[in-house]
């Protein structure tokens, strides 16, 4: 793909922030770590040896029946009854490779030395929560879910966000008074409040949670695209598209939207930086992803309620804090790369 020279401009003015280019790496290797939980903290092997066949619980359910035993439900593969039905009476009949951390997020272990919460150690890494579940697996799969989330209300609030800031600097005039009137309405209610309330009523959950950040974080981008399509409606190009006959839709979505998409892109870190936060806040009162989820909101509250166990909000703190430094240090590398001043030749 050949790229234009404003581009590689770009390109090379993210490249020349070293702070920001290595912190999207380091994110990303960090994302790569979290999406592949699963196979890094389960309490399912990843394969099994047994009978001659091979099976990869982590994948898919088998009974344990499979190897031999006389439940049809799924096998507890750290049963140390069905581990030996899988090595067999002289241990050569079957192996398994496990992950390197043996929980998964809810995985509660129950050969613990000490009521929990109980601190580091060689089989709990980062140790275990006040429920006994390891800690090191609740913050992978948290920082999964934190992103995952915010990547998700960060797409669906910009394509809203965009639309309505164009349509009302495309058009202008009532339609711009009535939405601008109603939006600025919208923006002075203490949102805070409100998402308490309506976490309150409503079950929580993730999708329960997506839409009910929606309902404010997709704001934060009408101001900026109304003012680009308000500044570019009036240029030669766009007039003589319409003497030409060309249709809003083509004229908004191929002239005027690369334009806005400018300031749009430098922002869109940074309303991760905010979704992610807003999650986390809500986990952190109780009202966020369902009892039991993997959240580093729920973490930090089980941090404040054990301060005699540093290792809960230490954890957590630092996990947030590593994820939403990158993020900002993205931002502005992001910023500097469609900054003007900054690319010209």
């Amino acid at each position: 793909m050949v790229l234009s020279p404003l581009t590689r401009r770009r390109l090379a003015a993210f490249r020349a922030n070293k702070r920001g280019f290595w912190s999207l790496w380091i994110f990303l290797f960090f994302f790569a770590v979290a999406l592949s939980a699963p196979i890094l903290a389960n309490d399912k092997p990843l394969l099994v040896s047994y009978g001659g066949a091979y099976y990869f619980p982590v994948f898919k359910s088998y009974a344990e029946t499979v190897f031999g035993g006389d439940f049809e439900t799924e096998a507890d593969y750290r049963d140390p009854y069905v581990q030996d039905l899988i090595k067999g009476a002289d241990g050569s009949a079957g192996w398994m490779i496990w992950p390197p951390i043996k929980f998964s997020y809810d995985t509660i272990n129950k050969n613990l030395s000490a009521p929990p919460p109980t601190p580091p150690d060689a089989v709990n890494i980062i140790g275990t929560d006040d429920q006994g579940r390891d800690v090191a697996a609740r913050v992978i799969y948290g920082f999964r879910v934190s992103v995952l989330f915010g990547l998700i209300l960060t797409l669906i609030s910009s394509v809203i966000g965009i639309t309505a800031g164009a349509l009302q600097g495309y058009y202008g005039g009532r339609l711009d008074l009535v939405m601008q009137r109603g939006i600025e309405i919208w923006s002075s209610m203490p949102s805070l409040y409100i998402l308490i309330i309506f976490s309150s009523m409503f079950i929580p959950g993730f999708w329960t949670l997506l839409l009910i950040l929606l309902l404010f974080s997709w704001m934060q981008l009408v101001d900026v695209v109304r003012a680009e399509f308000l500044r570019a409606r009036n240029f030669d190009y766009v007039r003589a598209a319409l003497a030409l006959g060309v249709s809003d839709g083509v004229i908004m979505r191929r002239h005027v939207l690369p334009n806005a998409m400018v300031a749009t892109v430098t922002y869109m870190p940074f309303i991760l930086t905010a979704s992610i936060t807003a999650l986390t806040s809500l986990d952190f009162l109780g009202l966020g992803l369902p009892p039991g989820s993997p959240s580093l909101g729920e973490l930090l509250a089980q941090g404040k309620n054990n301060l005699y166990a540093p290792w809960l909000g230490l954890s957590a703190f630092l996990s947030l804090a590593s994820m939403l430094t990158l993020l900002t240090f993205i931002g502005e590398a992001v910023r500097d790369a469609f900054d003007p001043r900054k690319t010209k030749v």
